[in-house]
């Protein structure tokens, strides 16, 4: 859209995905192997994800290849400092700090815990055996995407007896 003398901004904002694509290209030009191969790799997987899911590209699906990939990382670090690899550690923590910077800042612990609370009311869930139920709602709101599901299942798990 363009008005007289001026540009008003109209422009979409690119998605994660566009983000990725554009910082494996900026990788590959400085010489930075580690970055441009943890991104190649994402791509990689975002592209296998929505080929086994038959959907396109969108950002959903994007964040949680992005998410499932650090918490697969995360893991085995962990696996790594008990077999005191040290090299494989700083490798590991180097490349969840590369893909952490494209997810989405999540909920602090005040507000997934008022969500959960809330949840937990909504379902009427009194006991731990009603913790599906909970994540269950829990996946439909739209904060969604910003909750850390393995801190909510501990949540939850503390508020129901």
């Amino acid at each position: 859209m363009l008005s007289v003398g001026r540009f008003t901004n109209s422009l979409p904002m690119p998605t994660t995905y566009e983000n990725l694509r554009a910082n494996i290209i900026t990788a590959m030009k400085a010489r930075d192997t580690a970055t441009a191969t943890a991104l190649r790799t994402m791509d990689a997987a975002i592209q296998r994800s929505a080929m086994d899911a038959i959907k396109p590209i969108e950002e959903a699906l994007v964040i949680a290849t992005f998410r499932k990939a650090v918490k697969n990382l995360t893991d085995a670090r962990t696996e790594f400092e008990k077999g005191g690899r040290a090299d494989l550690v700083a490798a590991n923590s180097a490349e969840i700090a590369i893909l952490e910077k494209y997810l989405p800042a999540g909920l602090d612990a005040a507000k997934l815990e008022a969500l959960i609370v809330e949840v937990i009311a909504a379902t009427g869930a009194v006991s731990k055996k009603e913790m599906g139920k909970v994540i269950g709602a829990l996946k439909h709101r739209p904060e969604a995407a910003l909750i850390d599901f393995g801190a909510a299942s501990k949540l939850i798990q503390s508020k129901l007896p």
